[in-house]
């Protein structure tokens, strides 16, 4: 489903960019520790980032990008979408579509 706000039609689901990184460190065999090692962040970051409980920074972003070869622009941009699309669901009034 989608949410129209302003004229603006947004996916009514906020996919957090922990579930795509979670996805490539699957998909690689690559642990959160090891990434976590990788980019020169606490373990305990990149858990809560999979867990969908913090969101990737400018900082974190390029972090994944050398360690991973993904842009940072790519996570920043995820990051920013998932934002947005909570916005939206918000001032749409789907609360029950945000996510605790």
């Amino acid at each position: 489903m989608t949410t129209d706000v302003n004229g603006v039609t947004w996916p009514d689901e906020a996919i957090h960019p922990g579930e795509t990184l979670a996805d490539e460190l699957e998909a690689r065999g690559l642990s959160q520790r090891a990434l976590a090692i990788a980019i020169g962040r606490p373990p305990q970051l990149v858990n809560d980032i999979v867990r969908g409980r913090k969101g990737i920074s400018a900082d974190t972003a390029v972090g994944l990008e050398q360690a991973l070869g993904i842009s940072a622009q790519t996570w920043v941009s995820l990051q920013a979408r998932y934002e947005l699309t909570l916005a939206y669901i918000r001032a749409a009034g789907r609360r029950d579509h945000v996510p605790a």
